[in-house]
C-alpha cells in the first residue's frame, strides 16, 4: 500500500496576520503586546485576523516587553489526592480573573524532584510561584531567592517561610484530636497512616499529646501513598485482626477512615460503640457517607483563594500587611466517632 506523504504546513506568522488584516507587521505586534496605544478598530481587525488564519501568539515574545509572562507556577505533590484539587481549582479561578494562567507541576514528595521542576519552570519566567508545604532542599531556596520571583507556600504552617504562607498547623491538628479522643473516652487507638511529611507531623502532635495522657496507640499501620480507601480498609484489617481490643481508628485521611469503616462494617461491628473512625480532611463525601465520618476540616477552597490574593497583590506592588496566613482547622465530630 502506496504510503500518504503530504506536505507539512507551516504554521500562520505574524505576517500572514498583517496581510489579512492590511496593516504592517509592527501594528500587529504593538496590538498583541501594548492594545492600549492602538486604535480599537485596528485591535478588532488584528482579532479577526488571527482567527481567519489560526495564528498563535508568542507569549513569551509579548513578556520580553512587558516584562510579565502571565504564567503562575504551581507545584502539588499528587493531583490524585482529593485534598488538594479543591484548592488547585479554587487558586486557578481567582488567578484566571485576574488574567492569568496556571502552569500546575506534580513532582511527587521528593525534594530532588521538586528543586529540579521548579528550576524548569523559572526557565519560562512566571511570575509567581505556589508551593506545597515548607519543606524544600537549599538548593531550591537558594535558586527561588536568586531568582527573585514571588513565591507563597500552602497546606504547612512556619514562622520563617521564603516569602509568603497559607496553611495551618499540622502539630497542633494532631494535639486537637488527640484532646478529642480523651473527651470521647477512648483510650485504645489504632493508628492509620501515610507516610508523607505532613501526615508525619499530625501523626507527632497526635502521640505526643496522647502520651501527656498517658495513652499509648496499640499499634500503627503504615500506608503507601496515594491514600486509597482500599488501602485503608486493608490497613484496618490487619489492626483488626492483630489487636481486637483497638476502640477508634485515627486515619491521616478521610478517605482511609472511609475504607476503615468498610473493614469495620463487614465484621458487624457497631459504629461508634465498638469502634470510632475518625479522618482528616473532610473531603466531600465525609458528610454523606453512612455513618458520616468524623474528621478534621481544613476550608481548602479559601486556601486556593488567599495563596491567589497574596501572590496577586505582590505582582500589583500593594502592601503585603500579612505574608503569614494561618488559616486553623475544625474539628467536625460525626456518626463515626
Amino acid at each position: 500500500m502506496k504510503q500518504r506523504n503530504p506536505e507539512r504546513k507551516t504554521a500562520p506568522t505574524l505576517e500572514d496576520v498583517a496581510r489579512v488584516a492590511g496593516i504592517s507587521p509592527m501594528t500587529v505586534s504593538r496590538a498583541l503586546n501594548s492594545p492600549q496605544q492602538v486604535r480599537p478598530a485596528t485591535v478588532a481587525k488584528v482579532k479577526a485576523a488571527i482567527c481567519a488564519t489560526g495564528y498563535i501568539p508568542n507569549a513569551q515574545a509579548g513578556s520580553l516587553a512587558s516584562n510579565r509572562s502571565r504564567l503562575i507556577a504551581v507545584v502539588v505533590p499528587q493531583i490524585n489526592n482529593n485534598m488538594f484539587v479543591d484548592t488547585i481549582q479554587s487558586l486557578n479561578d481567582s488567578l484566571s480573573a485576574q488574567g492569568y494562567h496556571m502552569l500546575l507541576c506534580v513532582t511527587g514528595y521528593d525534594a530532588e524532584t521538586e528543586a529540579e521542576t521548579v528550576a524548569t519552570l523559572l526557565s519560562r519566567r512566571p511570575d509567581g510561584i505556589v508551593l506545597t508545604g515548607i519543606h524544600h532542599s537549599a538548593q531550591l531556596k537558594k535558586v527561588l531567592l536568586q531568582a527573585n520571583v514571588p513565591v507563597v507556600e500552602i497546606w504547612d504552617m512556619t514562622p520563617t517561610p521564603i516569602d509568603m504562607l497559607v496553611g495551618f498547623s499540622h502539630e497542633k491538628i494532631g494535639e486537637r484530636v488527640a484532646a478529642y479522643l480523651a473527651e470521647g473516652g477512648y483510650q485504645k487507638p489504632g493508628l492509620i497512616w501515610t507516610d508523607d511529611r505532613r501526615a508525619i507531623q499530625r501523626k507527632q502532635g497526635l502521640v505526643d499529646a496522647l502520651a501527656a495522657q498517658g495513652i499509648i496507640p496499640r499499634a500503627d499501620a503504615p500506608v503507601q501513598l496515594p491514600a486509597l480507601m482500599a488501602r485503608g480498609r486493608e490497613a484496618s484489617v490487619r489492626l483488626l485482626d492483630q489487636h481486637p481490643e483497638i476502640d477508634v481508628l485515627v486515619c491521616s485521611s478521610d478517605t482511609l477512615a472511609q475504607g476503615a469503616l468498610m473493614a469495620a462494617q463487614a465484621r458487624g461491628m457497631k459504629i461508634p460503640q465498638e469502634l470510632a473512625v475518625i479522618g482528616f480532611g473532610d473531603l466531600d463525601f465525609a458528610a454523606a457517607n453512612f455513618p458520616a465520618i468524623s474528621t478534621v476540616r481544613i476550608d481548602r477552597h479559601r486556601m486556593g483563594e488567599l495563596a491567589a490574593e497574596q501572590l496577586l497583590k505582590r505582582l500589583k506592588n500593594l502592601r503585603i500587611e500579612n505574608p503569614i496566613i494561618d488559616m486553623g482547622f475544625t474539628m467536625v465530630p460525626r456518626d463515626s466517632g
